[in-house]
């Protein structure tokens, strides 16, 4: 028996992994928009995140794991080219690392039935597939979408002009999954004619065969006849008819077989009458032209009429992403974009009646998303999908920061709670190292209920230093049917005396769960750690070669 093959993608310093601190987030209500009147359908709870996505990923997940619908995002290529508004040239083993750590955060909050859709282009998106059929598992690969970005040559080239760029689709579940069709155009129903005058309408020929051999479906290797002519036709033996002959002597009363106009065919077709279209829609193609989804200049012109004296360099098409949400998610859905850059995909979620989150480090964050999603939401942005999604103006969003590392060094290298945290901050911080959901109680008498895990387990945050009186006393509060975890600076009580209560102190409770003071897990080359003593293997992947690791063997 043969043992298969397990292959994987490899690269230096992939087992090392970065123990993430579980940041809260922090609204900054100046930045926070919403519109001057409430519309039906408006949604105002969409959030716009400043600061690096890897930390705001992991602060996402207690909330929102298993809740995105879809995501797409738009990472540095990695071409080594340096654009204005990030660096995009990260050393090719450190680029897979990172967003190896982002895409299994993604996971995590995808829903069971959501999508992921990540754009690359030649550089990395053979070496990305790989890697995300390590994480996703390779039956989870939906396909590699083509999208042509260019409609010309460029004539300064000297190998191929690249023309497509790729969007790799995912599913968290495949066999959950299942993308929308795309609405109806007047192009796909110019298709459907009435050469026979059908009192039902418009309608198009289709196969009446199928790729299937006589031996593999005996029962659909059978005669019919042309009423026309008489004649008795078998369908070919490697390509047999589509239809059981129950199902054809129903498209005979029905009239739905054509055999041509002089009624002569040697093979009819069936005809699909546009009044039965499925869900009036079409399934999407793996291959998006520029007619359809938009090019790169329809990108950068959206992005000089928004933002004329400092437009985003690297924009895609709101067209595009249209396609993408249209395809990933419903009315409703959240839709997650942590590769924000000039904020295409909140904007035409907004417009599309989609929840979003969006994830961006750079100053553009301010300098042009929060401009662009103002004009959004007061329906001053006419361009892009506007005026075909009707875009009036609603809605909201809010705006957010990372809040500081909880823990921080002190003179004397003493880790101790940051002084930025003041006790409300400390309290939501604790519960999200804890694994309780903050929600601190309105009630004086429940002053020690900051959150829950369960419906009789909860949370107590304090900087006092607790006395075994004290403890006694809140133990008395709680009851005997519930218990409740302390995490106080320190405590001078017998912490087994009362079976309702655990103590643990802070910061030495939480003090090796994470990394602390680390505030950038960015792509931003400057950021990186040098790689360590992997010099050869650095330099054959920078080369392009692939370095795969796996068994093979017979047994």
């Amino acid at each position: 028996m043969t043992k298969k093959t397990k292959l994987e993608l490899t690269w230096p310093g992939k087992e090392e992994r970065p123990r993430l601190e579980p940041r809260i987030l922090i609204e900054d209500p100046a930045k926070s928009y919403h519109a001057k009147v409430r519309r039906d359908g408006d949604i105002f709870d969409n959030m716009l995140i400043k600061g690096d996505n890897l930390l705001a990923l992991k602060a996402l997940e207690q909330d929102y794991a298993g809740k995105v619908k879809c995501v797409f995002i738009d990472p540095p290529y990695n071409t080594g080219s340096a654009f204005t508004h990030y660096d995009d040239g990260v050393e090719h083993s450190l680029w897979l690392s990172l967003m190896r750590d982002r895409l299994e955060c993604l996971r995590r909050l995808l829903a069971d039935d959501g999508s992921l859709w990540v754009s690359l282009d030649d550089n990395e998106a053979h070496y990305f597939k790989v890697m995300c059929d390590e994480i996703f598992g390779r039956g989870n690969f939906v396909a590699n979408v083509v999208w042509q970005k260019k409609y010309a040559p460029a004539n300064d080239t000297l190998w191929l002009s690249a023309s497509h760029d790729h969007l790799l689709v995912y599913a968290k579940n495949r066999d959950l999954w299942r993308p929308n069709q795309l609405p109806r155009t007047d192009k796909t129903d110019a298709a459907y004619k009435n050469p026979d005058n059908d009192p039902r309408g418009p309608w198009k020929a289709g196969d009446y065969t199928c790729a299937k051999s006589a031996d593999e479906r005996p029962n659909l290797y059978y005669p019919i006849t042309n009423p026309n002519t008489g004649e008795v036709i078998w369908p070919k033996k490697t390509r047999v008819w589509g239809y059981g002959p129950d199902a054809h002597k129903e498209h005979v009363e029905q009239d739905l077989i054509w055999w041509g106009k002089d009624g002569t065919n040697k093979v009819p077709s069936l005809k699909r009458l546009s009044t039965s279209l499925k869900n009036d829609g079409i399934k999407a193609q793996t291959v998006w032209t520029w007619e359809e989804v938009g090019h790169t200049q329809d990108g950068r012109k959206e992005q000089i009429q928004l933002v004329p004296e400092d437009p985003f360099t690297t924009p895609k098409p709101e067209k595009l992403i249209e396609r993408v949400i249209t395809l990933g998610s419903s009315m409703g859905d959240l839709v997650l974009d942590s590769f924000a850059g000039s904020g295409t995909t909140g904007a035409v979620a907004h417009k599309m009646g989609r929840r979003w989150i969006m994830v961006e480090i750079g100053d553009h964050a301010d300098s042009h998303i929060v401009p662009r999603l103002q004009k959004v939401i007061d329906g001053a942005d006419q361009g892009g999908i506007s005026k075909a999604a009707d875009w009036k103006g609603g809605g909201g969003f809010r705006y957010f920061t990372l809040a500081p590392s909880l823990l921080e060094q002190d003179r004397y290298g003493n880790w101790v709670i940051a002084k930025d945290y003041n006790p409300a901050m400390l309290a939501e911080a604790m519960c999200k190292h804890m694994g309780f959901t903050y929600a601190p109680s309105s009630d004086p008498q429940e002053y020690w209920r900051h959150g829950s895990s369960t419906e009789t387990d909860f949370i107590y945050v304090t900087t006092q230093a607790l006395t075994h009186e004290a403890c006694a006393k809140i133990s008395h509060d709680v009851g005997p049917d519930r218990s409740l975890l302390i995490c106080c600076k320190a405590f001078d009580a017998d912490a087994d005396a009362f079976d309702n209560l655990t103590l643990v102190k802070i910061p030495t409770s939480i003090l090796q769960k994470c990394e602390w003071g680390r505030d950038d897990y960015s792509l931003n080359i400057q950021n990186l750690p040098e790689a360590d003593d992997a010099a050869e293997e650095i330099q054959a992947m920078t080369e392009g070669l692939p370095l795969f690791a796996g068994e093979a063997g017979d047994e």
